[in-house]
């Protein structure tokens, strides 16, 4: 007994197997791909701090298969207002930390288009433990807001990791105006920044990526 059109019927579930395999994979691909969104959870900002909600920024690209999503914290006081900013990445390929060190360069770097004044010549790099876990690349300047009537003094820190437990790549900005020539207050006021930098109680030391 000879049977007609096997061959046409075998190739038909090959097809079919092909693109079940390939749904499966892409199921897996996108399930893995989501993003965990690093954060300063609100028992690390305390009362002197909180999140810009106005100022939480998401986005993605490449059908969805490159995430990013950012989070900006402020102070409570405006005569010496500070801030920081902690932005993920989840790309098809995790960073370098070379490529990390150098986006948060750039990153620091068209803060100039706002005003911002960075002085190079005091340019610190390092390297640091987070609460976390992970070993963080930091820089920190010092600059000038000239975007004020009345120009102040700054300070600027970018410090970068990545965190092989969720697959993200992490970059913090901090800024923190240290005068008040304003009121004419001569003293420099430097509690804001070391809320930003310190260890324990800091706040770039107590994102939480994972």
């Amino acid at each position: 007994m000879v049977f007609k059109g096997g061959g046409r019927e075998n190739r038909i579930y090959i097809i079919i197997a092909v693109i079940i395999i390939i749904v499966i994979i892409l199921t897996v691909f996108f399930s893995t791909n989501i993003l965990t969104k690093a954060i300063i959870e609100d028992n690390a900002l305390g009362d002197s701090w909180f999140e810009d909600i106005d100022e939480r920024n998401q986005g993605s690209q490449l059908f969805g298969l490159e995430n990013w999503a950012s989070f900006t914290y402020k102070n409570n006081d405006l005569n010496y207002p500070a801030y920081v900013t902690v932005t993920s990445f989840k790309l098809l390929f995790m960073m370098s930390e070379d490529d990390l060190l150098k986006k948060t360069e750039d990153t620091i770097d068209s803060a100039s288009k706002k005003g911002i004044f960075i002085d190079t010549d005091t340019r610190i790099t390092g390297k640091r433990d987070l609460k976390n876990g992970h070993k963080t690349t930091y820089i920190i300047y010092d600059g000038y807001d000239t975007s004020k009537q009345t120009m102040e003094e700054i300070k600027i820190i970018g410090e970068t990791w990545n965190c092989g437990n969720s697959g993200t790549s992490i970059i913090c900005i901090g800024v923190a105006q240290i005068t008040d020539n304003v009121n004419n207050n001569s003293n420099i006021n430097i509690i804001y920044w070391n809320r930003i930098i310190g260890d324990k109680d800091g706040l770039i030391y107590n994102v939480k990526c994972h």
